[in-house]
């Protein structure tokens, strides 16, 4: 049987890596008794995956891992989800689960991710104050042609200039006095992604803000999927 588990990543546990939290799911099957389906080759593994890395730092409402079990393997979904969640960290929340019925993966699924970044303004210091009308926000930012910013290339070493305005789905701003917060869907997949600290670094920029990275938060609210899950 092939299933989807969604689950929440919050707290201090949004600090632990991609790869760790894995590691967290092999480990926690492999206790719970639940026996999974392994490639077949000279590396077998186990056929396990997430919709998309979540990066080091992000919280998440809406995270999702799909697994095939073994053919001998006899817990109902039910069964697995209550085992499951006996043996996830605090901040790993368990919401659901479900028979997987898409046809590719969740990975190759994925197209679209709703974020809300949250930039504290009291951390900015001296500055020019902004605005609080969200429609000059967004006129200001989204009214531009292009959105130029520097990105790291995976094969090149040298970054280069990138638009990211046609990455941008949508975008509303929430501006007061104390924190400007900004929600956004963003492209995320394989086929076309954009990283939220792109949006960071080009809002920091537009609105003269220097606020140290380590004082912005960002959520993922929700991860958009070409084919339904269930």
């Amino acid at each position: 049987m092939k299933y989807v588990i969604r689950f929440q990543k919050t707290g201090v546990i949004c600090y632990t890596s991609h790869l760790d939290i894995m590691k967290v799911f092999k480990r926690s099957f492999k206790r719970a008794g639940i026996k999974l389906a392994y490639s077949q080759g000279f590396n077998p593994h186990p056929k396990m995956g997430f919709a998309q890395p979540l990066s080091l730092g992000y919280e998440s409402l809406d995270e999702y891992i799909e697994f095939e079990t073994a053919e001998n393997d006899t817990f109902s979904a039910d069964e697995i989800l209550e085992k499951m969640r006996a043996l996830m960290p605090e901040g790993l929340d368990l919401l659901s689960i479900s028979e997987a019925t898409h046809s590719k993966t969740l990975a190759a699924n994925t197209v679209a991710a709703e974020y809300t970044i949250e930039i504290p303004l009291g951390a900015a210091g001296n500055r020019e104050p902004v605005s609080t009308d969200p429609r000059m926000l967004w006129q200001s930012y989204m009214g531009q042609d292009e959105i130029m910013t520097l990105k790291k290339q995976k094969k090149k070493k040298e970054p280069v200039l990138v638009n990211i305005r046609p990455k941008i789905r949508e975008m509303v701003f929430f501006p007061s006095e104390d924190e400007l917060r900004i929600d956004a869907v963003l492209d995320s997949g394989s086929d076309s992604n954009l990283s939220p600290e792109l949006v960071i670094t080009t809002i920091l920029e537009r609105f003269g803000l220097d606020i140290p990275r380590s004082e912005i938060k960002v959520t993922r609210n929700k991860i958009h999927f070409k084919e339904h899950l269930t």
